[in-house]
């Protein structure tokens, strides 16, 4: 009885799990997330992000933290594409992989301690206006991250380290804000 009971229950698991759904392909520009630890730097897996494409990013800064309003006006803003690499490197420096909003200072504090590599090759910069708007313009489908320096527009406080993941895809403009 004990056996018919086992028995049954096999085959009621493997009829479930045949009926699982599937979810197709990965979108295009899909990453899967690094393993703990160290992620290796290699060139190869940043090249999708040479490719030229019909997709941009239009962004702007509004960021305030309390009564501190901040700017990024004539400051860089880099654009990395997505990689195992990168993707861990944001976990160290950022202590996130999706967005983060960190005094600059503890970013920096902690470059010795993220994956090494050089992605300058790969990185995409534009400069934020005097409206705080920047853009990006023939990206190619796939996740990147915006990264820039903003300070306070009073001089009350000190500079945040902003980023953010995006994903680009379809030739279409995504609009971001930090």
């Amino acid at each position: 009885m004990i056996r018919a009971r086992l028995l049954a229950a096999a085959a009621l698991m493997a009829l479930v799990s045949a009926c699982a759904p599937s979810l197709g392909p990965p979108p295009p520009g899909y990453v899967p997330p690094a393993p703990p630890g160290e992620a290796a730097f290699h060139a190869s897996e940043f090249a999708w992000s040479e490719a030229p494409g019909a997709n941009s990013i239009v962004g702007r800064l509004t960021y305030a933290r309390g009564d501190a309003h901040y700017t990024c006006q004539g400051a860089s803003v880099i654009l990395t594409p997505e990689t195992p690499w990168s993707q861990r490197r944001m976990e160290v420096l950022y202590l996130s992989s999706e967005r983060a909003a960190l005094p600059a200072d503890e970013v920096r504090a902690r470059t010795a301690d993220a994956p090494p590599g050089d992605s300058t090759p790969f990185i995409k910069r534009a400069v934020c206006d005097a409206t705080d708007r920047f853009s990006f313009a023939h990206l190619p489908n796939g996740a990147w991250y915006v990264i820039t320096i903003a300070k306070p527009t009073h001089g009350q406080g000190g500079s945040m380290a902003l980023m953010k993941r995006v994903v680009t895809r379809g030739g279409k403009a995504t609009n971001l804000t930090l």
